[in-house]
């Protein structure tokens, strides 16, 4: 695999994939392949290439247009690769960087987002308090921003921000039930609990792997929401629109390629074991940054 390359301007553009194309997946880190394995559920069939920026996570302390510079190299390079859409697979860049990607691309090389499921939230919840926990940028993002507006507003349900840039470290370096992580979390939550709020949704890809470390402190308390799932359903229904979707049994060949820009793949091997589901098969690699 090549290096990453700026992208200003798109020049020599790729010749539209085709259905047999991999998925392209984006993260700042390795949060991200909690979407990956729903869309790897979702669709079966479908082969996955994972790019995570180790060398620059997290992402959540960076100023804007740091975010949306290295989001642009992450997603040309998932472009270079043959990827058919490529998934930005982490709250922050979505928050800053969806509408540029867009224009850039255009219909050729579809791009697909995240927003915090805070719409499920806002229909669901007794107490009208729920809580999202994602980084100081998201919230800065023009994108919760909306979804705030548009639902929670109308329904008259207050939205707790909750924010620790300590999280994304403890997922990357498989602390997620380590005591000082659950420290950390309860903490955090503990105050949002103590103001009535029944859900929280989880606004980062990190943070789905933290749920077993949430629920074995708040139990039934907290109802924990994510986005995994609707982004899995949406890059079905975005397949299928561009008639992109791969219908053919690939034999169990690999089913995600990941790759990392902070030349730290062996020592992530350990924690991927223990957050990629045993069904799925995947590698992970090193690749250059320049």
């Amino acid at each position: 695999m090549t290096a990453i390359h700026p992208i200003y301007p798109l020049i020599d553009p790729m010749p539209k994939a085709q259905a047999d194309a991999p998925i392209g997946i984006f993260d700042s880190g390795i949060g991200g392949l909690s979407i990956a394995q729903e869309i790897a559920r979702h669709l079966p069939k479908e082969r996955i290439v994972y790019y995570a920026d180790t060398a620059h996570v997290p992402y959540g302390p960076r100023k804007d247009q740091d975010i949306r510079e290295l989001t642009a190299h992450a997603i040309e390079w998932l472009y270079r690769q043959g990827c058919k859409v490529a998934v930005v697979a982490c709250n922050t860049a979505s928050a800053f960087s969806l509408d540029y990607l867009r224009d850039h691309y255009g219909e050729n090389f579809p791009i697909i987002g995240l927003v915090p499921a805070l719409k499920p939230a806002v229909l669901q919840t007794k107490s009208k308090t729920v809580a999202v926990l994602a980084t100081p940028a998201t919230f800065r993002g023009q994108l919760i921003k909306d979804v705030i507006q548009r639902f929670a507003l109308p329904a008259n349900v207050k939205v707790m921000p909750v924010t620790c840039l300590d999280l994304v470290p403890f997922v990357e370096s498989g602390a997620q039930m380590s005591e000082a992580c659950l420290i950390t979390l309860k903490e955090i939550l503990q105050p949002v609990v103590d103001q009535g709020a029944d859900y929280l949704v989880l606004g980062c890809t990190h943070y789905p792997f933290l749920k077993p470390a949430i629920q074995s402190i708040f139990g039934q308390k907290l109802t924990l929401i994510d986005s995994g799932l609707a982004v899995a359903r949406q890059t079905a229904r975005i397949l299928i629109k561009n008639q992109l979707l791969f219908e053919q049994d690939r034999n169990n060949g690999l089913r995600i390629e990941c790759y990392v820009s902070g030349n730290n793949a062996e020592n992530l091997k350990t924690v991927l074991q223990y957050l990629i589901q045993g069904d799925l098969t995947w590698d992970i690699r090193n690749i250059g940054v320049e």
